[in-house]
């Protein structure tokens, strides 16, 4: 069995995992605020399962931001500041006496759903995330590819296509403002459809107007399926995966899969990709599923 946790801005969840992949236990507490604070809550729910079970087990954690493979800190996690710039790998390990595993949570959502989810059957797995931001993981062979420096898979980050830029009247000297995840991410929707329209809808509002055929949300969609489209063509030329899998809130809300999925194949080279566009299997339990299976033994 192994024990996975998932950090958040709001919560920490665990999980334990029998080697099988059936779900032992499954725990959610409130994440405090400071960082100690997280060092001690995971500390305590590791030693309480451990009692419960009678055994030691490996422990993975994943988190918002990118594990710097060089200095061993927490970078880009902006949500979570309170963990930003901090050691949490080496101070879980001190605090549990035991190897520690942490990961970028992302990168746990594409291993999940690559090991046994939605992706199990392919060779090259790419995790999409589409919530508040933007994340990507990439997994090969079920093995996490995060690269030397940790930001293998970090789409969000790359500047939208040129032609995508132009059509979403992108105009600004800030580059931070031409990410992806500043186009496409739940918050940056609201921000761009609210400042346009002078309106004051949240996310999921603008989605629903667009099912109910309101004319500024139905072209406001539009142009977010081809700046998505655009965005995971640039993907696929660079790394051609077998599969996408999609998970995060913005994508509860897209019912037009498919339809990304073609208009992508119009800005791949050669104009042909055969591989697939799914949802996860665990839904929003594939990060902490992930986390589980970090440092894991087994080959699947």
């Amino acid at each position: 069995m192994q024990i996975g946790f998932d950090v958040g801005a709001t919560k920490i969840e665990s999980v334990v995992l029998k080697d099988n992949g059936e779900e032992a236990d499954r725990n959610r507490v409130e994440c405090p605020k400071d960082y100690l604070s997280i060092i001690q809550v995971i500390k305590n729910i590791v030693f309480d399962i451990e009692k419960k079970y009678n055994l030691a087990l490996p422990v993975g954690v994943c988190h918002p931001g990118i594990h710097s493979p060089q200095t061993g800190l927490v970078k880009n996690a902006p949500n979570c500041d309170w963990i930003e710039k901090k050691s949490l790998q080496k101070d879980l390990r001190d605090a549990l006496s035991r190897e520690v595993f942490c990961e970028n949570d992302a990168n746990c959502f594409a291993l999940s759903e690559a090991i046994d989810g939605a992706g199990k059957n392919y060779k090259i797995v790419y995790g999409i995330i589409l919530g508040s931001g933007v994340g990507g993981g990439l997994v090969i062979d079920k093995q996490i590819i995060s690269g030397p420096n940790g930001t293998a898979g970090e789409w969000g980050h790359n500047q939208l296509p040129y032609l995508a830029a132009k059509k979403s009247k992108v105009a600004t000297s800030n580059l931070r403002d031409a990410e992806v995840e500043s186009i496409i991410s739940g918050l940056g929707l609201a921000k761009r459809f609210n400042k346009r329209f002078n309106k004051n809808l949240k996310t999921n509002e603008i989605f629903e107007q667009y099912r109910k055929h309101e004319l500024d949300a139905e072209n406001f969609i539009e142009e977010f399926k081809l700046n998505l489209a655009m965005s995971l063509s640039v993907i696929i030329n660079i790394l051609d995966p077998d599969v996408f899998v999609f998970g995060g809130g913005v994508t509860n809300e897209i019912d037009f899969l498919d339809e990304i999925a073609n208009l992508t194949k119009k800005y791949v080279v050669g104009k042909e990709y055969e591989g697939v566009f799914l949802k996860p299997k665990y839904g929003d339990a594939s990060g902490v599923r992930g986390a589980a299976r970090l440092g894991r033994s087994a080959t699947y």
